[in-house]
């Protein structure tokens, strides 16, 4: 057994530690077998060449969607609901246009820079 002086916040401890054996080495462990891949999440609407695409601007969930392709916007008109943060954000339109393609469902998490909806 071995003493020790220790001093905690100003005041000073005597304490005593008893010496263990000598510790055999760990057993190796065996690699835990492979997760199975993720399934494939369905495929977004792929947006026409030259499209504007309207990107997430923050990691949260699509709480409504507003719009669907072919729908004519105006600048400002609101496309979806994103929740961030216990936050309702409005995503708008930032041009006029018409939905080429909306690339989330409701429900659906997104990530920053997430394409969200195509206008063309």
């Amino acid at each position: 057994m071995k003493r020790f002086n220790v001093t905690v916040n100003g005041k000073a401890y005597d304490v005593s530690v008893e010496e263990m054996g000598a510790c055999a080495p760990a057993a190796p462990v065996a690699p835990a077998p492979a997760a199975p891949a993720p399934a494939a999440a369905p495929a977004a609407p792929k947006a026409s060449a030259g499209a504007v695409q309207v990107k997430a601007p923050m990691p949260g969930t699509i709480l409504d969607i507003k719009v669907s392709a072919g729908q004519q916007v105006k600048k400002g008109d609101v496309l979806v609901i994103l929740e961030a943060m216990k936050m309702e954000n409005e995503i708008m339109a930032p041009q006029d246009g018409t939905v080429d393609a909306v690339h989330v469902q409701k429900g659906a998490s997104v990530n920053s820079d997430d394409v969200v909806v195509s206008l063309k």
